[in-house]
């Protein structure tokens, strides 16, 4: 899949009341700080000229709205430059923004101190200019606060720069559905029209029977070049290696995996959904296709969740080269011991194996359902540790965002269940959580993830201008209620 190259853009607002000599040591602190970021964020970061009057500013918040590069754009006040100047560009502007609230300088100058360097450091009020007047216009933005060496400030616009990249990345985007969303099932649907105009992907369907025709059209060689590298990369079942009585079962998952990569390809696709109730033409329920589509960064929902899917990718764009993992996922079943209440996450066959603890294996089983082959997936145990479950849902007039922080534990041995699983925790406890999950109409298919934090999603969530709820350790379901209230207005 190409990408965009992704900028943010370090924008520095002054004005020339302070003289040249003034602006010129704003322009060369300005370019240090834009740097030292470049070397520490997950992205280009491209200084832009200091911004001195309204014609400035309305010309780079142009720029920007034209430029398929910038994901996002870094406000910073050197000096005090007045608000009003800033009205007709930031009114304008389309682009994610993070109001950057630091000064060049971290200690004050004591013993030299003097009105030239008051002057010249001004962010202490002239950030405060500029915060007022984004409240005023509404901006949705991120504000972060500190000196721009302080490793938590880093982290913080580390992820911000993370979720515009994803964001970035969504503009445009295309998710494809095989056939339609499971019958007589509400969560999966939802309005993509709604969804193309708030969030900036498409989504469309497509027969189950050109799906099947790509996969037709693969060729034997590469079915079983893949096969080989399935028996190097994972820990295959004897049957189904070479000369296995089921060999010919994991052709027709290696001849499936090929033919849906050729057909995403082919159509620029970011992601995709299947259900096992639109299966024409194929031999078995893509298992092991579809996992190994999404540890490569494909979003995927299992019976034609679409929102999942592309929360998924989005998700997993976020998550890009931070340890964990990300996956699809379904809160299954419980395990209610009063002491140690769990929920057991799994699916039918769709769980990606970048969450997995070890070498996943690959197994062929009955599935019961969908009245096709035994499918072939990979089996294994998801790690453990702090991650979080997100689901996006469609409430008709609005979107919201769910979100539960959970700890990971490693599951129980399970020798009669052959699906990939993960079990965990509820933060702050299961009860509560899974009522606010439920008066939240958070959905049963969630994207689950190790990598991904909660304050992603909230940047998510003021970027895209959704309701977000989350459940974390603070979390009391007498306040969830109140908010879920309040939200129906202010979203409204």
């Amino acid at each position: 899949m190409p990408t965009t190259p992704t900028e943010i853009w370090f924008v520095t607002g002054s004005q020339h009341l302070y003289g040249e000599a003034t602006l010129r040591q704003v322009a060369a602190n300005s370019k240090v700080i834009a740097k030292a970021l470049g070397d520490t964020l997950p992205a280009t970061v491209v200084f832009k000229p200091v911004l001195t009057d309204s014609e400035a500013v309305r010309g780079l918040c142009l720029e920007a709205n034209s430029s398929p590069a910038c994901a996002g754009v870094v406000l910073w006040m050197h000096t005090f430059s007045p608000a009003k100047m800033w009205i007709g560009g930031l009114s304008q502007l389309r682009k994610p923004i993070c109001h950057f609230h630091t000064q060049f300088n971290r200690d004050l100058p004591w013993d030299s101190i003097d009105m030239d360097f008051m002057n010249l450091n001004q962010a202490a009020h002239g950030d405060r200019e500029a915060g007022h007047l984004h409240t005023r216009l509404g901006l949705a933005r991120k504000v972060v606060v500190g000196h721009w060496t302080d490793l938590e400030v880093l982290a913080r616009l580390d992820a911000w720069t993370r979720v515009v990249r994803a964001w970035q990345d969504w503009q445009g985007a295309k998710f494809c559905r095989f056939g339609d969303n499971m019958r007589q099932v509400s969560v999966t649907d939802g309005d993509k029209v709604e969804a193309e105009a708030r969030f900036g992907f498409s989504v469309n369907g497509y027969g189950v029977g050109d799906l099947a025709a790509s996969v037709r059209s693969v060729d034997d060689t590469a079915v079983h070049d893949l096969c080989d590298q399935y028996e190097t990369d994972y820990v295959v079942a004897p049957a189904l290696r070479k000369g296995g009585e089921r060999h010919a079962a994991l052709q027709d998952a290696a001849r499936i995996e090929l033919g849906i990569r050729s057909f995403l390809e082919a159509g620029d696709f970011k992601g995709f959904t299947t259900t096992f109730e639109d299966l024409h033409g194929l031999n078995q329920l893509p298992g092991i296709a579809v996992q190994r589509l999404m540890a490569e960064g494909y979003g995927f929902g299992a019976e034609g969740d679409w929102k999942t899917a592309a929360l998924l990718r989005l998700m997993k764009k976020i998550g890009e080269g931070l340890p964990g993992g990300t996956s699809f996922m379904e809160d299954y079943t419980y395990h209610l011991d009063p002491l140690e209440p769990l929920v057991l996450g799994a699916h039918m066959l769709e769980i990606c194996p970048s969450i997995a603890a070890d070498k996943p294996s690959v197994e062929i089983h009955p599935l019961g359902i969908g009245g096709k082959a035994d499918p072939v997936r990979m089996v294994f145990n998801a790690k453990a540790g702090p991650g979080l479950n997100a689901s996006l849902i469609d409430l008709g007039p609005r979107f919201r965002l769910v979100v539960n922080e959970v700890e990971a534990v490693t599951p129980k041995p399970v020798p009669n269940l052959p699906v990939a699983r993960a079990l965990w925790k509820c933060q702050p406890n299961f009860k509560t959580a899974v009522a606010a999950w439920i008066y939240a109409g958070g959905a049963h298919h969630t994207a689950y993830s190790y990598s991904v934090t909660q304050e992603h999603l909230r940047d998510l969530a003021d970027i895209g201008g959704i309701e977000i709820v989350v459940i974390d350790a603070d979390t009391r379901l007498t306040d969830v209620r109140n908010e879920l209230r309040w939200n129906a207005k202010c979203f409204a």
